[in-house]
């Protein structure tokens, strides 16, 4: 059985399927989550529970933390009772998505205040991958760091590449968000004309598969868009949108984004037709209402 002591903070759709990875390679897992009864099942299958972060970490070798945003992460870093408090952790692994700029300073802060290193891993791969360890995961930190928590990933990921200093798995996941994120608009865009036009959208996927339109988004978002089948997310409207507004504010005002802020129209305006807490499947249906 594996001897590091890991801590994982945030148990949410993302979170909670890596945590019960881990916990199913041998590793001793303490969790904590703002919500307590998200880490029940995990602890269900024998992690411990901490009640705040601190008390997490002093439990840890190596703390992870897969958090809704950058003020989540300050908080559980640099709050009361946070992360930053305790001595004895090495490192703090991110796999939350937020503006490379804030990673680096939140970096600089943390390793002030308690000497841990900071290795920021955000993931690509939606639900699906994180429930069969086949995610993709792009990273930031020293070598030694990366090469520290290298074996961690294995667990979790098909692919986990270290992009450069701390920040540049944050600035790289920005660039898969840009993708992805017109990807997925594009779907939409392709699955509401095929149903105004008659197509079965259902047989998209089918009669599309291996050509130039085929992607893993196309994939998995077209059947749900064709059916409207939106429940157990593959990721929310609200994540997507919020990595998109990171791309643009990264990005000086004169940056040429025109597919990424068209994207970024469309997830906000089924963020405000009541879905920002849905399936990122439900951007179609602002693109259904229109002929």
């Amino acid at each position: 059985m594996p001897e590091m002591r890991l801590g994982f903070c945030g148990l949410g759709l993302m979170g909670l399927p890596m945590a019960q990875r881990l916990l199913a390679a041998g590793y001793p897992l303490t969790v904590w989550n703002r919500s307590p009864h998200k880490a029940d099942p995990v602890v269900a299958e024998g992690a411990a529970r901490a009640g705040t972060p601190a008390e997490l970490a002093a439990a840890s070798d190596v703390v992870m933390a897969c958090l809704t945003n950058a003020d989540a992460v300050e908080e559980v870093l640099f709050g009361e009772d946070g992360i930053a408090s305790v001595t004895g952790p090495t490192t703090y692994v991110d796999f939350s998505s937020m503006d490379p700029h804030l990673t680096r300073a939140f970096a600089e802060r943390l390793a002030a205040a308690n000497g841990m290193a900071f290795v920021d891993a955000p993931v690509s791969g939606g639900t699906p991958a994180a429930k069969a360890g086949t995610l993709t995961i792009m990273a930031g930190g020293a070598e030694a760091d990366i090469a520290r928590v290298a074996p961690l990933m294995e667990p979790l990921a098909q692919r986990f590449t270290h992009m450069g200093p701390v920040g540049s798995g944050q600035m790289t996941k920005l660039v898969n968000q840009i993708i992805a994120g017109s990807t997925m608009a594009v779907v939409a865009e392709a699955v509401a004309f095929a149903r105004h036009h008659g197509v079965d959208a259902g047989r998209l996927t089918e009669a599309l598969a291996g050509g130039f339109a085929d992607s893993k988004p196309f994939q998995l978002l077209a059947p749900r868009m064709a059916a409207e089948a939106f429940a157990d997310p593959l990721g929310t409207v609200a994540m997507m949108l919020k990595d998109l507004d990171t791309v643009v504010s990264v990005a000086q005002s004169d940056a040429a984004l025109p597919m990424t802020r068209t994207a970024r129209a469309l997830m906000r305006e089924a963020a405000e037709d009541g879905h920002a807490q849905a399936d990122i499947s439900t951007i179609v249906l602002p693109l259904m209402r229109r002929r």
